[in-house]
């Protein structure tokens, strides 16, 4: 799928560049010894432009602002999967052939040991799971970076099925992301029928499918809230609200390039 209009470019420029400095971050961070650290480039803008920036010239968030909260947390896990995007370089057909796997690894950049439970399914595009993988219990010492066993998937159907992952800490979900493992373009994604509601300072979103990438957006365009441009594994998920009236709010996602 590709945008059709102006304002869904808008979007998937800011998916684009959240998903390109996250899957770099992540890497980084699984690999600490071997790489130090990374810092962002760049914060904000000193006038409207076009740019790197995270946060644009009237302070809006763009979504890699978000994900910069998310892969930057003092506690991850993270994903290295292999698939139809990196077992080859041509990307002008579409492969029958490659690998499928996941290996998961948790980080921990705070200065106390941390013991974390580390869990994985396989679903389908209605989010419903097809298979869950055993939860492992890990410590993950002082400023370090602990790797899990690789897990071969190779029954998974790329184009309809994916992994969502994540960290408990105290029953706690601290970290979490998904995986797919066909071009994106190429996923079958079906209709979340994305909705919400208010409670007070909290905006309640609801999905019935697998929703990546969820955006939440005011009349003005000027939202700052606890958590947006997530993935939704169907269900709820409440998400505060910091700054910006509740007025016409509207949500996309994924599902709604074209």
């Amino acid at each position: 799928l590709y945008p059709s209009d102006f304002d869904t470019l808008i979007y998937a420029s800011q998916l684009l560049q959240a998903d390109a400095i996250r899957y770099g971050v992540e890497h980084f961070r699984r690999n600490r010894g071997r790489c130090m650290g990374a810092i962002v480039w760049q914060l904000n803008d000193c006038w409207p432009v076009i740019s790197w920036s995270s946060i644009d010239y009237c302070g809006r968030w763009k979504a890699l602002h978000y994900a910069e909260k998310r892969f930057f947390a003092p506690l991850l896990v993270s994903c290295q999967e292999e698939g139809m995007m990196t077992q080859e370089e041509d990307m002008n057909r579409e492969h029958f052939i490659f690998e499928k796997s996941i290996r998961l690894n948790a980080a921990n950049e705070t200065r106390t040991e941390q013991q974390a439970e580390i869990f994985w399914e396989v679903r389908n595009a209605k989010a419903e799971i097809v298979r869950s993988g055993e939860t492992k219990q890990v410590c993950i010492p002082v400023l370090t970076s602990v790797w899990l066993e690789k897990t071969e998937l190779p029954e998974l159907d790329v184009f309809s099925e994916y992994v969502s992952y994540g960290m408990r800490q105290n029953g706690k979900v601290i970290s979490e992301g998904t995986v797919i493992f066909s071009y994106p373009k190429y996923f079958r994604y079906e209709n979340p029928h994305l909705s919400c509601r208010l409670e007070g300072d909290e905006i309640i979103v609801s999905a019935d499918a697998y929703a990546k990438s969820v955006e939440i957006q005011n009349e003005q365009e000027d939202f700052i809230l606890s958590d947006n441009y997530f993935d939704l594994n169907g269900g709820e998920k409440r998400v505060k609200i910091i700054s910006g009236e509740a007025k016409g709010i509207r949500l996309r996602s994924v599902y709604d390039i074209r």
